[in-house]
C-alpha cells in the first residue's frame, strides 16, 4: 500500500472529514488533507491523525480542482515513490476494500489513468434530493469517459497532462479525462463499492444550486473541448438550452400572435419525461426512482440554463465565476 497515496479535500466537515480519515488511516502511504479555511477543528483534527495537511491560501479564489492539485503536490514532495493517487472528498468515508480494488486494477492496465467505483448516498431516503444523488451516481460499468470527485488515478498520467485545470469551478473530473483520454490513456468505472457519501440535501434551494452548477460545468466544458472530436459537453448544452430557455421563450412569446398554437410545445415536456422515464427503467431501476429522476431531470434545465448564462456572461465580461455551494453555512459548520 505504500505505493498508495491519498488527497483528501475539504472545509468545515465535521463529522464527515473524521469518517472520511478514519477509513483510509493505516491502509495508504500517505494521507494528505487539503483545507479551505474550516472554522470547526477540521486541521486539528486531521493533525491528531498524524495527517499531512495542507490549509490554502484563501486570498487566491478556491476551487476543488486548486485543491487536489496541491495535495498531490505536496504528497509527491513527501513520497516520490507513490504510484497512485486516491482522491476522495471530505464528506465521503472509502469502503473497506475499494484501494486494494483499484490498485490491482491499475497494476493489471497500465494504459488505465484512472479507476473508479460505485458511489453511495449514505443516506438516501432521507430527501428526494439524496435520493437523485445516489441514482445519478449509479453509471455503467466498464470504460468510460469521465470519473468523479473520488477515483484512483496513476500519478504518471495526472502529471502528463499536468493535473486538474485550477480555473474551474465544477466538471474539473470530466475536464481532466478529456486531456487524458487525447493522450490515449483509459478510465474505468469498476464493479465495485467505493465511497459512502453524505450529501445533506434537504431542501429545493440546495439542489437547484447543485443543479446550477452542472449547468455552469456544462458550458465551461464546451467552451474548453467543444471543438475536439468528441465535441465535449456540447450536445448536453444545447439541450439545456432548448428545453431551458429557448423552447419556453418560443412557446410563451408568440402565444398570442398564434391565437396559442405555440402552447403545443410545451407538450414536448412531458414526452421528453416519458422518454427518460422508459430509458431508466430498462436499466433496471425500480419505477419510484425512475418517475423521480426523469422529472428533475426536465426541472434541471431551468437551474442549468442560469448556469450556462452565468458562465459566459462572466466570459465576455472578463470575470472569474464564483464558487457555488449547495450546503448552508450551518451544514459546513456542524461537527455532529
Amino acid at each position: 500500500m505504500n505505493r498508495i497515496g491519498l488527497v483528501a479535500i475539504g472545509r468545515n466537515e465535521g463529522d464527515r472529514l473524521r469518517q472520511c480519515l478514519l477509513s483510509v488511516i493505516g491502509k495508504v502511504g500517505r494521507v494528505v488533507y487539503v483545507d479551505s479555511g474550516s472554522t470547526d477543528g477540521s486541521v486539528e483534527f486531521a493533525r491528531s491523525l498524524e495527517v499531512d495537511v495542507v490549509e490554502l491560501d484563501l486570498s487566491i479564489p478556491f476551487t476543488a480542482a486548486r485543491a487536489r492539485n496541491a495535495g498531490v503536490a505536496h504528497l509527491l514532495e513527501a513520497d516520490k515513490q507513490i504510484e497512485f493517487v486516491q482522491f476522495v472528498d471530505g464528506d465521503c468515508e472509502v469502503v473497506e476494500g475499494w484501494l486494494d480494488c483499484a490498485q490491482r486494477e491499475l497494476d493489471a492496465h497500465p494504459n488505465v489513468a484512472v479507476v473508479c467505483g460505485r458511489r453511495r448516498e449514505r443516506f438516501p431516503d432521507s430527501s428526494i434530493y439524496n435520493r437523485l444523488c445516489d441514482i445519478e451516481w449509479d453509471t455503467p460499468i466498464g470504460e468510460t469517459k469521465a470519473c468523479g470527485g473520488d477515483s484512483m488515478m496513476r500519478v504518471e498520467a495526472f502529471q502528463q497532462v499536468g493535473g486538474f485545470n485550477p480555473t474551474l469551478i465544477a466538471g474539473e473530473e470530466p475536464e481532466l479525462c478529456v486531456r487524458l483520454r487525447q493522450k490515449d490513456w483509459k478510465i474505468l468505472r469498476l464493479d465495485a463499492e467505493m465511497t459512502l457519501h453524505d450529501a445533506q440535501m434537504s431542501r429545493f434551494d440546495q439542489w437547484w444550486k447543485r443543479t446550477l452548477r452542472a449547468g455552469h460545468a456544462y458550458a465551461e466544458g464546451a467552451w474548453l473541448h467543444g471543438n475536439s472530436p468528441e465535441r465535449h459537453w456540447v450536445k448536453e448544452s444545447r439541450s439545456i438550452w432548448l428545453w431551458g430557455l429557448l423552447l419556453p421563450l418560443l412557446a410563451l412569446g408568440m402565444a398570442w400572435p398564434t391565437h396559442g398554437l405555440t402552447l403545443l410545445l410545451l407538450g414536448g415536456y412531458p414526452l421528453v419525461v416519458y422518454r427518460i422515464y422508459h430509458y431508466m427503467q430498462q436499466k433496471g431501476f425500480r419505477s419510484q426512482d425512475t418517475a423521480l429522476y426523469a422529472l428533475f431531470c426536465m426541472v434541471g434545465k431551468f437551474p442549468q440554463v442560469q448556469g450556462q448564462i452565468q458562465f459566459h456572461l462572466g466570459r465576455l465580461l472578463g470575470r472569474r465565476s464564483n464558487l457555488v455551494e449547495y450546503k448552508t453555512a450551518a451544514q459546513l459548520d456542524t461537527t455532529s
